[in-house]
């Protein structure tokens, strides 16, 4: 496994927290997760798997609260496939008809340093090496490219991001220590067919979030 870094930041976050079921509540700092998703964004192959190993906070924690508009379902997958077979159906959403309003207590201008291992599984590409994936995701991270737009929890929240080489010329992150409480690492897929998922105590010390691996006696479903 090689590690890299990204610095990634933007205006506006919301990492929601599991147990808030009506309004939209965001963890303090990026959630494991949600690290990587940025680098899946810039680079996901069936071989390629992310792990998270530190998370490092550049700004102050800042909040803001905002009231959206929200539809209160999705389009059915039934229906879906119904319209698929058939070749016709109806499958929109009328907005006038499902709106709601949700309150929302998000971050606001964040920034971070994300630490992940690049993993070459070779069972999903036995003509291929760890260096071809290595490659591509430099090259993709020097030039600013990426497969979709990354995001800070949700989509209408975009990410600027940059691939930092060499971490020793980056300043230090801030002076934050802090006891986050339980967060979500991840989804555990053992079972496809269930995914559970795995949280674990965060803690900030000296600006830095160390993440255990998902598998560690630490983590909790």
């Amino acid at each position: 496994m090689k590690p890299y870094c990204l610095e990634v930041s933007g205006d506006y976050a919301c990492f929601t927290r599991p147990e808030m079921k009506v309004e939209r509540v965001s963890y303090d700092v990026i959630t494991p997760s949600a690290a990587r998703a940025v680098f899946e964004a810039i680079l996901w192959k069936p071989a390629v798997r992310w792990h998270v190993r530190k998370i490092e906070v550049l700004k102050p924690v800042r909040w803001m609260n905002l009231r959206r508009n929200e539809v209160a379902t999705v389009v059915s997958v039934s229906n879906v496939k119904s319209a698929m077979n058939k070749g016709t159906g109806d499958l929109g959403l009328y907005i006038e008809a499902d709106r709601l309003q949700r309150a929302g207590l998000f971050l606001r201008d964040v920034a971070y340093r994300l630490h992940a291992d690049l993993e070459f599984i070779r069972d999903k590409d036995k003509e291929g090496n760890a260096r071809k994936y290595e490659e591509m995701f430099e090259r993709r991270a020097q030039k600013g490219q990426c497969v979709n737009q990354p995001y800070l929890g949700c989509r209408e929240f975009a990410a600027h991001f940059r691939l930092v080489e060499d971490t020793t010329k980056e300043p230090a992150p801030i002076g934050m220590d802090e006891q986050l409480g339980y967060m979500l690492h991840d989804l555990d897929f053992s079972n496809p067919n269930d995914p559970q998922p795995k949280f674990f105590r965060a803690e900030v010390k000296g600006g830095v979030m160390e993440v255990p691996e998902l598998d560690h006696n630490t983590v909790r479903a």
